[in-house]
């Protein structure tokens, strides 16, 4: 099982950034698939996931309403459209599986059960 996060970069307060999270050895249609993050120095942190079962989504506080999930199973792959982005976005961010799981936890709990398995990628906001 296997992951390879893309699509980081730095970009302007303001901005927008799309990565993208692609999966070997399993399918993301058959888990819940989620995105956090770890800024420097901090501890990490969830942000969004997306269910299986019935592609609900789910966002944490600090991203809801400027990040958008998506799954391409064709691709097998999970997107994170990320507009608005501050500074205060700045982190590497990681995707994976909840494994055993179709549907996602409440936001509060994406963090405490994606499995992260790839080496993330690096977003930086700044000016």
């Amino acid at each position: 099982v296997e992951v390879v996060e893309s699509g980081g970069g730095l970009v302007q307060p303001g901005g927008s950034l799309r990565l993208s999270c692609t999966a070997s050895g399993f399918r993301v249609g058959d888990y819940a698939i989620g995105w956090v993050r770890q800024a420097p120095g901090k501890e990490r942190e969830g942000g969004s996931c997306i269910s299986s079962a019935d592609t609900t989504t789910y966002y944490t506080e600090f991203v809801r309403g400027r990040f958008i999930i998506s799954r391409d199973n064709a691709k097998n792959t999970v997107d994170l459209q990320m507009n608005s982005l501050s500074p205060e976005d700045t982190a590497v961010y990681y995707c994976g599986p909840i494994s055993g799981h179709r549907l996602c936890p409440v936001p509060r709990d994406i963090n405490r059960y994606v499995e992260v398995r790839g080496q993330g990628t690096l977003v930086t906001v700044s000016s």
